[in-house]
């Protein structure tokens, strides 16, 4: 979800660029490692979903793209159907694959974490179910696993950054099923903020129910340093009808952000409403 300049945190000893897309890396270092992994068709459909191979690496359950994305098998042979295609301009986007059975009730569920990742889920619930869209967020009953669960994993810096947290797209008219949040004390400190954590959650819930980065053609937008569009393809990346073709530096959608407890700006509401209200 995140990357940490690693230089940066060596000298202040503090997280100085908080980053939602993973993606942000020392100048002089591209790991190129994880690619190995990969093959050559596979790069290819993730290309052709209108994803960026650099960096891509292989995970478990799949392969993580543009810092905070993960791609299933099922996503990158899935088939999309779309009319409205729109390519490489600064605006609120989705994916070909949205939650469809509206209205409905999405549950969703924490394994294992510390009791402040619970307390953001409740408060990111909050802030989705106070937009009045057609689904409404609830935690799980006690010891069950909702529609989503968010899951801990512990892994430190490599390679220049780190992850924050990951999710995926929806699949056959349901949100993805898991995020994952790094537990690892570099990710989030030993006292991890409650508005971050909340918003970190609610940009990447914003992917299990279809959105893509709001800077999705140049990422330099909001992570700085050399411009990268994260893929060009007439699939995957759907421009949403009522947000503007300018930069959004407000956006919580941004690939990045400087760490500060981001929600929705009116463009969102715009997004979002256009998609499930």
């Amino acid at each position: 979800m995140k990357k940490l300049n690693l230089l940066s945190f060596a000298l202040v000893g503090v997280m100085t660029l908080c980053i939602f897309g993973c993606q942000k890396k020392d100048a002089s270092t591209t790991s190129t490692a994880s690619q190995d992994q990969i093959s050559a068709s596979t790069k290819s459909q993730i290309s052709n979903l209108g994803f960026s191979t650099e960096n891509a690496r292989k995970v478990k359950g799949g392969y993580l793209v543009e810092g905070d994305i993960l791609l299933t098998d099922k996503n990158l042979n899935e088939k999309a159907v779309t009319s409205h295609l729109s390519i490489a301009e600064t605006e609120q986007y989705r994916t070909t694959n949205l939650v469809s059975g509206l209205p409905r009730v999405i549950t969703i569920s924490v394994t294992n974490l510390p009791a402040v990742y619970g307390n953001a889920v409740d408060a990111m619930i909050t802030r989705y179910n106070n937009l009045g869209l057609r689904f409404t967020f609830q935690r799980a009953a006690s010891g069950t696993t909702g529609d989503i669960d968010v899951v801990g994993f512990n892994e430190g810096p490599s390679g220049g950054y780190i992850t924050l947290g990951s999710s995926g797209f929806p699949y056959g008219g349901d949100p993805y099923n898991e995020i994952q949040m790094n537990t690892n004390p570099a990710a989030y400190g030993s006292n991890p903020n409650l508005g971050y954590l909340t918003s970190v959650l609610q940009h990447e819930v914003g992917h299990c129910i279809g959105l893509r980065h709001t800077d999705y053609s140049n990422r330099a937008y909001s992570c700085g340093g050399t411009a990268v569009n994260e893929g060009q393809s007439d699939v995957g990346a759907i421009r949403i009808p009522g947000t503007p073709s300018g930069p959004d530096a407000a956006s919580f959608m941004l690939a990045c952000s400087n760490g500060s407890d981001r929600t929705f700006n009116a463009n969102d509401k715009i997004a979002l409403n256009y998609l499930y209200k």
